[in-house]
């Protein structure tokens, strides 16, 4: 009698451990397995951080060997600085305007969206269109006196 009921106690006991070992390593993972890193944004602090500024890009150093001579080394693209963030129902996109006309500087769809084209210019105007449940939505964007507007169908 003795014999199993010690090997019951044994088999609770390991279902324990491993059960324990088990949600320890889930833990230890953690959101890469059960969740979104860093959590789940709201809508206001996505547009939060789409419409913080870009951080600086350092442009590539060109080497003596690859600049043939009395070529003006590459210079990066004059930026106006001015950024808007624009969204939709189905997504949501930043744009600056330059001397080269508008450019989309990054876009985003919303949950259950997905891009569908996006022209990201710089151009007259640029558009990025999210499809999904509702339809589609599209963003059309073009520069008027330096910064970035939406342009709205007729």
């Amino acid at each position: 009698m003795r014999r199993p009921l010690l090997a019951v106690a044994g088999w609770l006991v390991t279902a324990v451990l491993l059960t324990l070992v088990g949600v320890a390593a889930i833990r230890l993972v953690g959101e890469s397995i059960t969740g979104t890193p860093g959590g789940v944004r709201s809508q206001e602090e996505v547009e939060r951080a789409l419409a913080a500024p870009e951080p600086p890009r350092s442009a590539p150093v060109p080497s003596a060997a690859s600049a043939s001579p009395g070529t003006p080394p590459p210079t990066m693209p004059a930026r106006s600085g001015v950024q808007r963030v624009f969204a939709t129902t189905g997504g949501s996109a930043v744009a600056e305007c330059g001397p080269d006309g508008v450019r989309l500087v990054s876009w985003a769809p919303a949950q259950d969206y997905r891009v569908g084209e996006a022209d990201r210019g710089p151009d007259d105007d640029v558009e990025v269109s999210f499809v999904g449940p509702s339809g589609e939505h599209e963003l059309k964007l073009r520069c008027v006196g330096g910064e970035p507007v939406a342009e709205t169908d007729d």
